[in-house]
Parts: C-alpha cells; structure tokens; sequence
C-alpha cells in the first residue's frame, strides 16, 4: 500500500465535532516509491457523539467519507469548524476528510527553507513537478486505501468536493482514478481542458477588466487616490514584512476584486492608504500589515512557482500571464502570477531560479484523459459562476460538453468564494442537483 499511516489522534470540538489527525507517508514520486517519503497531514471530522457504552476510537461506525478538496494551488485547509457548509455534509450522513494537499499546510511544507533541502535551482524545479493535481489525486487514491481497508469492498468508494482547483484536482481524477469515487461535488472549479494558460488568462483579463470598471464605478473617488498611491509607492522605497511594496504588488491587491465583498475591502485599504498619506506622509504599520495580509504569496509559494502549470499539459507557460499582460497597460491586477513578484517577495526572490526553469519546462504530463472523461460515469454535482473572475464561465461549458454526468447550477449573482460565502445556497443547490428534486 503506497500511504502508511503514522499516527492518529482524536479530539472533541465541544458539543459539535469529533476530529481524527492523522499523519500519513506516502512517496515523493509515485513512480520511484523507493527515491523518497512526504508526509501527510489530514483531519477526519464526524459529529460528536457520546455512546452511554465506551467504543473503541478504531472501531467507531463505519461512515462513508467525504473528502475536501483545497483551492489554490498551495493553500492547505484550515481548522474544521471554519467550514460553514460542513454541517451540512454531516447531517447527510459523511465524515469528511479535509486534506492538506502536498506541500502545504502541514503536508512537508514548501517554503524557501525546506525547498533549499533539496539543493541546486535544478533539483529544486524537479522536486516541484512532483506537485500538481496528478500527485495530490495518487495521494488520495493512497490514503482512501488506508482508511476504507476495514469497509467492504462495495463500500471503498468516496466522495470528494473540490473548491476552485480543488475540482480541477477533481477532474483529474476522474481522469485516472474514476474508480475510486462515489460522486464528486465541485464550487466554481470546473477546469479547461488546454495544453497551456494563454487561452485562460485571455479569458480571465477580459474579466479582471470588467471588475476594475465595477470598482471605479463604485467608489469613483478612488481614481484619483489609486493614483496618488502609485505616485507615492514609485517614488519611495515602502517595505513591508515579507518583502517591497512596489506600485506592481499594490495592484496585485486586485485578486480581491473576485470574491464576495471583494470591491469594499479593496476599498477599506485604498482610503486607509491614502489617510496615512495625508496625514503622516508614510504608511503606518497597521495599514503595511493589512497590505501584507492581503498578499500571501510568501507563505504560498507553490501558488507562484506553480499556479501557470496546472493549465499545462506538454506544453510549457513561458511566464504567459507576464507576456498577456505587456500586450495591454489595462491588464494590471488580478489573480495571476508575474515575474516581478520574485523581486517584490522576499521569499519568492530566493527561488527565482526554479520557477524560471518551470516556467520554460515543456514535458509536464497530462493532467486530463479527455478519452476517459468522455466516457465518465461517477455523477458530478457542480455550482458555475457567470461572475467568476478566475474560472471563466466560457471555458466551463465547453468542458462540460465533453464530460457526460454533470449537473450544473448556474448562478449570475455569485463570486469564486460562493461554497464560504453564500454556503447554504450552495449546498441547498448542490443536493437539490443529486436529489432530482428540480422539475
């Protein structure tokens, strides 16, 4: 069995939740299982039930499981009862998984430091191939094995719900391992079935356009102070904690523009910017913390080193969210990745070398088998966002043509973050889809 279990330790969440955390090991690359471990971390979550007769922690009922896939890339799950949408899938009767995907999280974490492990720029950019949805699936694949030993054999299956890249990850697996799953549940996630990023962010810049226009069109004082903001930032050296705040990271702040909320928060920052500017003529620490907070790609480096490679199938980025960008000045500020984050972030700028030799890598394997996709059986439940501002509505459908046994719910009023911030219309939607319950 490719995952081994190391330890497991269980803990009440008063009156509400039982949780299991669980380690696992489990190879660096899967097809050499000798060259090297990661470990895994995870959290099992039922509801807390106290029998009047003590039970075994190893023998409690045997529930189907659910597991939850993460955004991202390179972002690990946060504590349980973060989650609003989890009472619903327990009420349905899952435990569910959440799972930090590998190299996040707790998951043998990547960062500079522990990325420096591994040596040179080269080794580095070869250890982080091993990264993307391909392996996150094996690893699932690996620990269901682990946790359903004991089930019988018809019930080994599970379900997963992936949340943006976590039902990219979804569909991947449905690629390769279509036999180990129940039923998939994926929230603004549905990917593109392409070779390489270009056609994405051509979608995505057209989006990020649209949101800057609804921006200034709410808040049409914020012209003028945006302004005198990139005045001030090219004109001062500002360093924040994690690295320079130059006018190119200030409009990085943009990826806010597509969640919910996302105009007022930007907003919020904008004028405390400006009060700072007015009043002091610097920036206070508050506000440099706010900034900073905002940002993340310090302490989420995959998302950098690896976020144009999980469109790539054979075919290499070549830095494309950087080459769109010089194509027109209006594409400024959104989710992607460019190449002057490696000289704004502290962290970043010590692997720049190996996300060069990423950005240039042309044989990554494929991440979809749009043979075993066309003929795919596992019933997929998915919520689709006209507004989305990082999964394009255009590239949704022409994937879900291709891929029999999804049911979709379509919504014009809602954002990339909808299972967290509209969580009960979203799995009232989602059930109502594997419920047959729309006429």
């Amino acid at each position: 069995m490719a995952a081994k279990l190391i330890d497991r330790r269980f803990h009440n969440v008063p009156d509400k939740l039982r949780v299991a955390e669980l380690f696992f090991d489990v190879p660096v690359d899967y097809s050499k299982p000798a060259a090297g471990q990661l470990r895994l971390f995870a959290r099992s979550v039922s509801r807390l039930n106290k029998p009047i007769e003590p039970k075994d922690e190893d023998k409690e009922g045997k529930l189907p499981w659910l597991v939850y896939l993460q955004g991202g890339p390179g972002f690990g799950c946060g504590p349980p009862q973060s989650y609003p949408w989890l009472d619903v899938m327990l009420s349905k009767g899952y435990q569910v998984l959440f799972l930090d995907q590998r190299g996040t999280g707790l998951s043998s974490t990547i960062t500079a430091g522990t990325l420096a492990r591994q040596g040179d720029a080269i080794k580095q950019a070869e250890y982080l191939k091993n990264f993307r949805a391909d392996n996150i699936v094996r690893d699932c694949e690996a620990i269901r094995g682990v946790l359903t030993a004991e089930y019988p054999e018809e019930e080994r299956k599970w379900s997963i719900i992936g949340q943006s890249f976590g039902g990219f990850c979804a569909l991947t697996y449905l690629s390769k391992f279509p036999g180990g799953l129940r039923e998939a549940f994926v929230c603004g996630g549905i990917p593109p079935l392409v070779n390489g990023p270009d056609a994405v962010y051509a979608k995505t810049y057209e989006k990020v356009q649209q949101r800057n226009e609804a921006y200034y069109k709410k808040f049409p004082e914020d012209v003028e102070r945006v302004k005198q903001i990139m005045q001030y930032l090219s004109s001062n050296n500002v360093t924040l904690p994690s690295g320079v705040l130059t006018p190119a990271r200030f409009q990085q702040l943009g990826i806010l523009f597509g969640f919910h909320g996302g105009l007022d928060s930007l907003h919020d920052i904008v004028i405390r910017v400006c009060n700072d500017l007015e009043i002091f003529g610097f920036l206070t620490l508050p506000t440099l913390s706010v900034i900073d907070n905002n940002g993340g790609m310090d302490k989420n480096i995959i998302y950098a080193v690896l976020h144009e490679s999980i469109y790539c199938q054979g075919k290499a980025s070549l830095w494309s969210a950087d080459r769109l960008r010089s194509t027109n000045a209006k594409f400024q500020i959104d989710n992607s990745v460019f190449k002057d984050m490696f000289d704004s972030y502290t962290e970043l700028e010590q692997v720049k070398e190996a996300a060069e030799i990423l950005a240039t890598t042309d044989d990554w394997p494929d991440l979809y088998d749009e043979a075993q996709l066309a003929k795919n059986e596992v019933p997929v439940y998915s919520t689709t966002y006209m507004e989305d501002m990082y999964v394009h509505f255009d590239h949704v459908q022409a994937t879900i043509v291709k891929v029999p046994n999804i049911k979709q719910f379509i919504a014009n009023n809602m954002y990339h973050d909808a299972l967290r911030s509209k969580s009960s219309e979203i799995m009232r939607q989602l059930f109502a889809l594997r419920e047959d319950s729309i006429d």
